[in-house]
């Protein structure tokens, strides 16, 4: 499993404005929905009800929401760059601005911690996350998210 395999194209936007962590995860579970052909309504749930285990926000203006639900049939994702950072409740206080929402079925399991242990090291390269900063458009985000996987892969 690579980053590209969780992905789909059209599952990466750029928000201009987001009030609140809240709003951001309506957008999440909107994109994906909207891509994956899933509820809105049910991703958003899920979304919250992780968040209330503990932020999803991990330092360095990253945040990884993620949630199980049954309405899911595959480990997928989207992504989310903020023009304007929130505040995630982060471990190290920083605001966010990269966002990747994963979203997997109610039993996937160990497909499910793969998927997140992917798009963390993914998201941990500095330059990687720079580049993101740097390439609000879509196109390009999701290259800079698959690209570094497809060359190690071949």
């Amino acid at each position: 499993m690579e980053l590209y395999d969780l992905l789909h194209p059209e599952a990466v936007k750029v928000v201009v404005a987001a009030s609140s962590k809240k709003r951001v995860l309506q957008d999440m579970a909107q994109l994906a929905g909207n891509c994956y052909n899933i509820q809105t309504e049910v991703l958003l749930e899920a979304l919250l009800e992780r968040e209330k285990l503990g932020p999803t926000g991990v330092g360095h203006g990253v945040a990884l929401p993620h949630a199980r639900s049954t309405d899911v049939d595959k480990v997928c994702g989207a992504f989310i760059l903020l023009e304007s950072p929130v505040d995630f409740g982060s471990v190290d206080k920083l605001p966010v601005d990269v966002i990747f929402g994963l979203f997997a079925p109610e039993n996937a399991g160990v497909d499910h911690l793969k998927a997140l242990a992917i798009v963390s090291r993914t998201l941990r390269d500095n330059s990687i996350c720079a580049k993101l900063r740097a390439n609000p458009d879509q196109q390009t985000l999701f290259t800079i998210l698959t690209e570094n996987q497809k060359i190690q892969a071949a």
